[in-house]
């Protein structure tokens, strides 16, 4: 695994990791939101592929609040199966997304955000919650409740294994309601895979999938985080 290039910064209540360069030129910004795991290397490998697209990624930390991180997480976990609009860690996601469009090599106006499992629940919950992200990317998360809710998206993207029967259900649910309220997405359902297909250090990594699904979001982002999008 190629050694990280980006740098720990603290944003709000919240230690996060920031990869990209800075120039002359704005860059769009992408949130980059963890598995249960937590912000371990395969999340910050993901924040530095698109620091090489492109982007400043900021892949946060939720468990990286003062108290015991078992607890963080009890707490983050907690908060997102009772219903994510209205847990403690939108904050911390607004404060991150808040923290990109302040910097002066980011374009306040192209905001994306990458969530995955767990990750991907606060992604969507974000699509519907905060006005300032222009286009998220759900890796088999959970839908906002009720999935009308969806009606105020932003552009969606997700992604799907159709061996994870739960999330592969909510993949369909997300798709149909995106339909009918005319918003925008690209989702996907993908055979011979399962829960967790993205990650490359798990045994349940799909590499024609894990592929395909990144070039999916890169295309989606590039779709409507362009200058004039």
């Amino acid at each position: 695994m190629a050694e990280a290039q980006g740098t720990t910064v603290q944003v709000g209540a919240i230690e996060c990791y920031l990869a990209g360069t800075g120039g002359d030129a704005r860059q769009p910004g992408v949130v980059v939101i963890h598995e249960a795991f937590g912000l371990n290397d395969n999340i910050r490998g993901i924040a530095d592929r698109f620091a090489a697209e492109g982007y400043r990624a900021l892949a946060v930390d939720l468990f990286s609040h003062g108290s015991n991180r078992r607890v963080c997480m009890v707490r983050v976990m907690t908060g997102m199966l009772i219903d994510p609009l209205h847990t403690f860690s939108l904050t911390d996601l607004d404060n991150a997304v808040t923290y990109l469009r302040a910097r002066p090599d980011v374009d306040p106006a192209r905001i994306g955000v990458i969530g995955f499992c767990m990750g991907g629940t606060f992604a969507l919950a974000l699509a519907v919650h905060n006005t300032e992200v222009q286009a998220v990317s759900a890796f088999y998360g959970g839908n906002p409740r009720p999935i009308s809710r969806m009606a105020e998206a932003c552009p969606v993207a997700g992604s799907y294994g159709k061996s994870d029967r739960i999330f592969a259900r909510q993949g369909r649910k997300l798709a149909k309601a995106l339909r009918e309220y005319e918003v925008s997405h690209d989702i996907k359902i993908y055979a011979g895979a399962g829960h967790s297909f993205f990650n490359d250090t798990l045994p349940t990594y799909r590499p024609e999938a894990a592929a395909d699904s990144w070039q999916r979001t890169l295309a989606f982002f590039a779709r409507h985080l362009a200058p004039d999008a």
